[in-house]
């Protein structure tokens, strides 16, 4: 990730910010429990953890904010935040022109991309024209639907499924050939509960940024921005990644 942006806003502008809020505010923040593993449920104390619920509790501490978690399926994070019903959306969110739109996004905080997925052993699809005519598992509202949908030519067999256990779920037991998704999801997948069983195959596809997503004209923006920067700065960020993705690329 390119992080130049977030180191010249300064981990003191942080520290301001959050030393200058008298009395915490409350938030509404709204995540998908099934974008494993920046979001996900912990089944024996029925809490959410993962990467995304690490990096907004840094961010709400650094900004001066407390804040209520909900969770509901991705479809409805982006038209909660239009109306008002919540503040703020942590879920591996892609940024978009579209999205921007319609809500603000704080700085980029993670880069990612598209893969693909097959079963183990699988020599017939390696890369996205290997799709064509075929039964491909994708979720719904997700920026990996809207490319399969755009950039195949014959997108019938592509199925869109509300969380992303459900597609997978699909592809081990046949009922698709592939699943599509985010790069980072899959891959954990791959390695966990699908280890022995699937595998990524060929390249990453359309390049991605996932951003923090607020309610249109929030005033919380630059504080969390500022708080994003900090954790860069202190290497923050850089304990968190690790934790659960192994060693931070370089250039991140």
């Amino acid at each position: 990730m390119n992080t130049k942006w977030l180191k010249t806003i300064g981990a003191s502008l942080a520290l301001t910010l959050a030393a200058g809020t008298a009395s915490a505010e409350t938030l509404r923040v709204v995540t998908d429990p099934s974008f494993v593993p920046f979001e996900m449920m912990d089944q024996e104390t029925g809490e959410m953890i993962g990467f995304d619920m690490e990096i907004i509790a840094e961010v709400a501490k650094r900004a001066g904010f407390e804040y209520d978690l909900n969770t509901m399926d991705f479809n409805g994070i982006i038209p909660a935040l239009q109306t008002g019903n919540v503040d703020i959306a942590i879920a591996g969110m892609t940024i978009t022109e579209a999205r921007e739109e319609i809500v603000d996004f704080s700085n980029p905080y993670y880069d990612s991309g598209l893969r693909l997925l097959v079963p183990k052993g699988n020599d017939d699809i390696k890369v996205l024209a290997d799709l064509e005519g075929k039964k491909i598992g994708s979720k719904i509202g997700s920026t990996s639907y809207d490319f399969l949908m755009k950039n195949l030519d014959d997108n019938s067999g592509v199925t869109p499924y509300p969380g992303s256990a459900d597609m997978y779920l699909a592809l081990m037991s046949g009922a698709v050939d592939a699943v599509f998704y985010d790069a980072p999801n899959v891959g954990y997948f791959a390695r966990t509960k699908g280890s022995g069983k699937v595998q990524t195959v060929g390249p990453m596809y359309e390049g991605q940024q996932y951003g923090i997503a607020l309610k249109a004209g929030s005033e919380w923006l630059d504080e969390v921005n500022a708080a994003l920067a900090a954790m860069m700065e202190d290497g923050t960020y850089k304990t968190i990644y690790e934790k659960w993705f192994g060693p931070m690329p370089e250039d991140k």
